[in-house]
């Protein structure tokens, strides 16, 4: 007998996973080509002797989400995946800017992506390669789609991953 819940319901849970990783994703598309831009000016200002502006730290961590607009600092209840988009109308719940369709669709998708891979593999090392092959391919189809990068943090671990796998 396989572990597990049931393959339904393991596949709801993966995809309930997917949905909070997608969640994530959407800070990776966002920021890591913003982080890769700072790191490039801080090299060219090394490069040429100007010292480089000193700037807020800025990872995928750090700092937390905020709206875009007015500096609303995202509380954890307004960052639920799919569900905050739906009870806020897509909207910043302090000045009511909108937010892009593109966050709870990601969310969704990962979700979807995630619920797939446990469906067909079950629990295993492969649905687990599998989910991460699928959030890589969609962090870097949305980068390249927005900045025309690929950023190697994610293209070298697809590459060694794949050759693992």
């Amino acid at each position: 007998m396989e572990p597990g819940l049931g393959p339904a319901l393991d596949a709801l849970l993966a995809g309930v996973f997917g949905l909070l990783f997608g969640s994530f994703l959407n800070v990776v598309i966002y920021r890591l080509p913003k982080i890769m831009e700072r790191q490039w000016a801080q090299e060219c200002a090394g490069l040429t002797g100007n010292p480089a502006e000193p700037t807020e730290k800025f990872n995928l961590l750090v700092p937390r989400s905020r709206c875009s607009s007015c500096g609303h600092v995202i509380r954890w209840y307004e960052n639920i995946p799919v569900l905050s988009y739906v009870f806020l109308r897509g909207k910043c719940s302090v000045c009511g800017t909108s937010y892009g369709l593109r966050y709870p669709i990601v969310e969704a998708v990962t979700g979807a992506l995630f619920f797939f891979c446990v469906w067909r593999w079950g629990w295993s090392l492969a649905a687990l390669a599998w989910c991460g092959f699928s959030a890589a391919l969609l962090a870097l189809a949305l980068i390249d789609w927005d900045t025309t990068l690929l950023p190697d943090d994610i293209t070298l671990p697809l590459l060694w991953g794949g050759l693992l796998a």
